[in-house]
């Protein structure tokens, strides 16, 4: 599937844009599930004053959407359409210490970096970001997080460019965090955040991250082609444990398969669609519904078209579960 070419639309002002532009490309290998259609116009920013450059002049009316490691993700056959934005480490992976225990680091700085250089300094309550596969964006925009901790407990402030391309300061507060969401000023694209921990022993710390490391290495398919947790636990539950007792530890549909190490996790076993793996998780959901009377609500963020005729009912409501082994 391919989209109209939006750039002949750009062509009096785009040519001030120094990142790359890319009409239709493919999203697949920018997801760790390795499925999903194409971008109608992929952009990747030189720099923030270069984002800010072309959100300005961007129609209102196209869509932006913005994409971080793709740990998180998945991207629906269809493809998205409109912009589809990815801020590369290069320009905003950037990682700086700060005096009172605090550390700025940029949206496209991997979440174990942020976490090895609070470590390295002596700044202890970061180094639950090493058992998060994604980037600071991801973690802002849906406060991550593992082991206790959540990004909104360690959050002090953020930057970013509005959909207007103004560069805007946000604290805290203004994210009104929530589980596993965030509720902040709509359109706004994260560039960089400050986060606040405490004061610690390198070794001490390391030493966590390490244990961290093992425990999600002896736990999880992290060698796999995943998503990381499928669904979000339920007030006072785990949802893998919801998943298990509904009989859906090695379900499969196609070549997606709730994985066997941890019951929360769906795995890309070689050449499943995105369609199978919506499939296989809605077939979760309404498994776990008809066991526990428990609506699971997805964690994973889902976007982008069907493809034609391959739509996905929620808990596959009206239709028929094929194709499951």
């Amino acid at each position: 599937m391919s989209f109209p070419d939006l750039l002949p639309q750009f062509s009096g002002w785009i040519g001030g844009v120094r990142g790359n532009l890319i009409p239709n490309h493919p999203l697949a290998k920018a997801v760790w599930f390795r499925v999903g259609g194409p971008a109608q116009l992929y952009f990747e920013p030189a720099d923030e004053a270069d984002l800010a450059l072309f959100l300005k002049n961007l129609p209102a009316e196209i869509r932006v959407t913005v994409i971080g490691l793709g740990s998180n993700l998945l991207i629906r056959d269809g493809g998205i359409d409109g912009v589809v934005i990815k801020l590369p480490a290069k320009a905003f992976g950037g990682v700086e210490v700060l005096e009172g225990n605090r550390v700025r680091a940029g949206a496209g700085l991997p979440d174990v970096k942020i976490a090895t250089a609070a470590a390295k300094a002596g700044i202890d309550g970061l180094e639950f970001f090493r058992g998060i596969p994604g980037a600071v964006g991801g973690a802002l925009y849906m406060n991550a997080g593992c082991y206790g901790t959540e990004a909104k407990e360690r959050v002090v402030s953020l930057r970013g460019v509005t959909r207007q391309g103004d560069i805007i300061e946000l604290s805290n507060a203004d994210m009104a965090y929530q589980y596993r969401k965030s509720n902040g000023p709509e359109g706004v694209v994260f560039t960089s955040a400050v986060f606040e921990g405490l004061s610690g022993d390198s070794e001490d710390i390391l030493a966590k991250m390490r244990e961290i490391t093992e425990r999600r290495e002896s736990t999880q398919p992290t060698n796999t082609r995943t998503g990381g947790s499928t669904f979000k636990n339920p007030d006072g539950q785990s949802a893998w444990k919801l998943v298990d007792e509904a009989g859906c530890r090695g379900l499969r549909i196609g070549d997606a398969q709730v994985s066997e190490m941890h019951t929360n996790f769906l795995v890309n076993l070689d050449a499943a669609s995105a369609h199978d793996i919506e499939i296989l998780g809605e077939t979760v959901r309404a498994k776990v519904r008809e066991k526990h009377g428990i609506a699971l609500g997805w964690e994973i963020r889902r976007m982008g078209h069907f493809a034609p005729g391959r739509e996905v009912r929620e808990f596959l409501d009206g239709d028929v579960f094929a194709g499951v082994k």
